[in-house]
């Protein structure tokens, strides 16, 4: 069961003037589909998607800076307002839910300790693994959510969660995710990686100048770019004047 069927810019088109709003792929946005149990949501640096995946986490309920639904931890207001022209249509609300941002992880492991540092209750990190995320590296911290905390029948809203992983952790985390939606959980990531992208039957939509397309994997420019290069590295490189 896929809980965000949809995403749709109410904002008209004519009044699409100013940031967030002007990003190219933004003005072109009305509609947006989500069929599968995975979605990526892939592009260039400023291409907005990462813009796009944090204004749907927000009108999902969740903290701009990141967590779970619980969290209300503000450092900085640096997220959009695109989220206020964004209608949600779903087919049903999920149990579970997480927003993970790899670039305000740390402020969300911090969050996390300040309350646990409060008397009373149970430690937080009791549901991470029972261990601060921040006597963790990066990517220990991140697998320790994906394995711990997520227990499925949610929706988990990721941006550039490869900013933590090795390789080798990018295939435990497809893995994990396999296990996740089998238990009735949908994702929607955005990422740069091939890796994370390769997962079975996933929708693809890219974000550039034109707008949002469905695209299939070994069209995206990561998958082709890695190719090119790991079949070629010394004639790329070459290129590049190295």
């Amino acid at each position: 069961m896929i809980y965000i069927n949809k995403v749709k810019n109410i904002k008209p088109i004519e009044e699409r003037n100013t940031y967030p709003y002007n990003i190219p792929s933004i003005v072109n946005l009305n509609e947006l589909g989500f069929r599968k149990s995975v979605t990526f949501i892939t592009g260039e640096n400023g291409s907005g998607k990462s813009t796009l995946v944090e204004a749907i986490a927000i009108n999902a309920g969740f903290n701009p800076e990141g967590g779970s639904r619980n969290f209300n931890f503000r450092t900085q207001d640096s997220h959009s307002k695109l989220f206020n022209y964004l209608k949600l249509s779903w087919s049903s609300r999920n149990k579970d839910g997480f927003f993970l941002r790899a670039e305000s992880y740390y402020n969300f492991a911090s969050n996390m300790d300040a309350l646990d540092a409060e008397p009373g209750g149970t430690p937080i990190k009791q549901y991470y693994g029972g261990k601060s995320l921040h006597e963790q590296s990066h990517g220990e911290s991140f697998l320790a959510l994906l394995v711990n905390r997520l227990y499925g029948n949610g929706l988990y809203i990721f941006d550039e969660p490869e900013a933590a992983l090795s390789v080798s952790s990018q295939f435990k985390m497809l893995v994990r995710m396999k296990e996740l939606a089998d238990k009735n959980s949908q994702f929607i990531i955005a990422t740069h990686s091939p890796v994370l992208m390769a997962y079975p039957d996933a929708d693809i939509y890219v974000v550039s100048e034109t707008g949002i397309d469905l695209i299939d994997y070994e069209s995206t420019e990561q998958y082709r770019l890695t190719k090119y290069f790991v079949n070629n590295h010394r004639q790329f490189l070459s290129e590049l004047g190295l």
